[in-house]
């Protein structure tokens, strides 16, 4: 399997992004011809958002929409495009723009690794993987030997100056050779953060989590319960419309595992979650002047999944087989606070069910010649109630969109298949080299089916747009093939890969008619407001295509220092008009020298981004200018159990806006509406580590 695993720790609380707190990374190339590890246990970091480790992992980027909602982009391709999995198990957000993506529920302090799989993915470790798979793994004690409990607990704490943040994290596990357990909690507290030109407003946040894990083995068999409860509280969003009130749910998981042998091994597991979320455009950022703009949403979400796989070794290599489902059902209701006439049923009962089966193959053919094949079939169905909304008792067209909806065939059902074919060939023991070639499939996302009314309920897309959907989107049909290699010297690595990813049936939003109901709506609405909103989009099918280039080396200058990089490249283009796709990180280039001696390591790195100028007409999107940001960390390790560490990011306090940190929503007077939003400025910061 071609994955590359970023390890993390609770003592690390993972997750900032290389423009802020760096990781110190110690490369260890595998046995593997197509993967390697990174290992980042002693990672240094303050962010809240687990996904901005992303950064670090070749071709990975990510969409910055507040402080704790982040949306992994993989060499372009972002949001559901890209299969997230918590410890294997899914999770469909509560947020109809997607505030809590599924990898805000990994839980940074308690992560033993984040696993993305480059390039093309497995079918057996995701259903729907156009843009790639990634599973935030958790940090969990191994069964012992012995009847004696052994017990390991780690608590960390650390402090940043731009935004006037703190960290607090908590975990202890014990194991004997028949049972393990654990506890954890975190707090998460953060102000509005401060750039070189004033205050991004509102960027504050708050959250606290809870985990109980137990699990029992007995012979060749073993369970494990976890149980989380995850409690968001005021959080910005400047990106969006709104902001996060509440995050409130719980999340279950049963697994079991079944090993009499070292060739034979059985896996299942049955997970759920249940969401609540409320947001408003009132009371984190300034509320609008006229007391009939004040929106509340109320929206919540039920997820239940499982899946089960058989392993089976033999001389050659592996078979995996196995059978999985999800099933998500979404509410989402908006009302005025100070108007108890207005609502707007948003989504009603909006369900969206997947069950997969699949096979796959992993075969040793010779020596040097490894191979990986995969065939996946998807069956997805999706439905959702009859809305309504006050817009629709006052206005003709949007009574027009009101009634189409409910008169369509909303069940919709796809048929997707998924086909890998991918190779390894060690040329010698230090060069292998690389070739993929897959199919992967997509079915529309609820709020691309049935967003009924013009809103901007779109996954997080942040572009400012309103949209309607399309009840009968086709699913998105990708067609990837990548080439690359793998160099690993005694003191030298590389691992640079080219793809190209060409996608029919592409989901995008295109321009309506004048005389459609919903451009006629919005015109109403400018009209009787003052407003100048641009005429909505409409989720469609089209055509698009995706080509680049994405590396990562190290190169030892001695036993104690090493210089070690990542260039990244992606051009998204749409095949039927002359257009450019929406959001695509520009090309960007990291260099880092690290120090490791004794006690001590210390690390300097420099960040560069290209600006970007292919950028879509059809969204409105604003180009942006290049930049380059210096970072610098220490850690001293004063004993076995203590660790402390301190770090500048933004060293000389660069004022940049990144391409992909979306555009200014918030009345502010230091970011114009609709700019692009910049970053944090010099930040410093402190962390302190203990382990027992």
């Amino acid at each position: 399997m071609n994955k590359l695993y970023l390890y993390g720790s609770l003592a690390a609380v993972l997750a900032t992004p290389r423009v802020f707190a760096q990781e110190i990374e110690e490369l260890l190339v595998t046995a593997q011809h197509d993967s390697r590890s990174i290992d980042v246990t002693q990672a240094l970091s303050v962010s809240p958002d687990a996904a901005q480790l992303l950064r670090d992992a070749p071709g990975a980027n990510i969409a910055t929409n507040g402080p704790i909602t982040g949306i992994p982009q993989y060499r372009g391709l972002f949001g559901p495009r890209i299969s997230v999995s918590l410890d294997g198990s899914l999770l469909a957000p509560a947020g109809p723009n997607w505030m809590d993506p599924p990898i805000s529920y990994a839980v940074t302090a308690q992560l033993e690794a984040l696993e993305i799989y480059r390039g093309i993915a497995p079918v057996s470790v995701a259903q729907e993987s156009v843009g790639g798979a990634i599973d935030a793994k958790t940090r969990r004690m191994d069964y012992t030997g012995s009847k004696d409990f052994v017990v390991d607990g780690r608590l960390v704490g650390n402090v940043q100056s731009a935004n006037a943040a703190y960290q607090l994290d908590a975990d202890v596990q014990a194991a004997n050779d028949s049972h393990r357990l654990k506890v954890a909690a975190m707090l998460q507290d953060g102000d509005d953060a401060e750039f070189p030109g004033g205050t991004i407003l509102p960027s504050s946040y708050e959250r606290e989590r809870y985990d109980l894990g137990y699990g029992f083995r007995w012979g060749d068999h073993s369970i494990q319960f976890d149980y989380g409860y995850n409690d968001t509280g005021n959080a910005g969003t400047p990106a969006l419309p709104m902001d996060i009130d509440y995050f409130e749910g719980d999340l279950y998981k049963l697994s079991y595992s079944y090993k009499p042998s070292q060739d034979l091994e059985l896996l299942g597991s049955v997970y759920s979650s249940e969401l609540n979320h409320g947001m408003t455009n009132y009371h984190l950022r300034p509320a609008p002047a006229a007391l009939s703009a004040w929106r509340q949403n109320i929206a919540d979400t039920s997820n239940l999944g499982f899946n089960l796989q058989a392993s089976l070794r033999d001389d050659f290599g592996t078979w995996r087989a196995g059978i999985d489902g999800f099933t998500e059902e979404h509410n989402s209701n908006i009302d005025n606070p100070n108007n108890s006439m207005f609502f707007v049923v948003n989504f009603n009962a909006a369900q969206r069910s997947i069950f997969g089966a699949y096979l796959e193959r992993e075969h040793k053919l010779t020596e040097a010649l490894g191979a990986e094949i995969g065939l996946r079939v998807n069956r997805i169905e999706s439905d959702a109630g009859e809305v309504n909304g006050t817009p629709a008792m006052m206005m003709p067209p949007a009574q027009a969109l009101r009634d189409a909806f409910n008169g369509a065939e909303r069940n919709q059902t796809d048929t997707n298949v998924d086909v890998v074919a991918k190779m390894n060939y060690a040329l010698t023991k230090q060069v292998a080299l690389y070739a993929g070639l897959a199919q992967k499939q997509r079915a529309p996302s609820y709020q691309e089916r049935y967003l009924w009314l013009p809103l901007e309920a779109t996954g997080g897309l942040a572009d400012g747009q309103l949209y309607v959907g399309d009840i009968a989107l086709d699913s998105e049909t990708a067609r990837n093939v990548e080439f690359g290699a793998d160099i690993a010297h005694s003191r030298f690595s590389m691992h640079p890969r080219v793809f190209y990813y060409r996608i029919d049936d592409y989901i995008q939003g295109t321009p309506l008619a004048a005389n459609d109901p919903a451009t006629m709506m919005v015109r109403m609405m400018n009209m009787a407001n003052g407003t100048n909103r641009a005429d909505p989009l409409q989720f469609n099918n089209v055509e698009a295509e995706l080509y680049g280039f994405d590396m990562d080396w190290s190169f030892a200058l001695s036993e104690k220092i090493e210089l070690s990089g990542l260039v990244n490249y992606v051009r998204g283009k749409r095949r039927d008009i002359d257009d450019n796709l929406y959001r695509i990180a520009p090309p960007n280039l990291s260099l880092r020298v690290s120090y490791s001696g004794g006690p001590w390591t210390a690390m300097v790195e420099t960040v560069a981004y290209s600006p970007q100028d292919d950028v879509s007409d059809t969204n409105r999107e604003q180009t942006s200018p290049g930049y380059a940001v210096v970072n610098l960390n220490s850690t001293w390790q004063l004993s076995s159990s203590l660790q402390l560490a301190v770090g500048v990011d933004n060293l000389f306090n660069t004022e940049y806006a990144p391409h992909l940190g979306g555009y200014n929503r918030v009345r502010n007077p230091d970011v114009g509406m609709l700019e692009r939003l910049p970053a944090m400025g010099t930040n410093v910061f402190g962390r302190m580590l203990y382990r027992f």
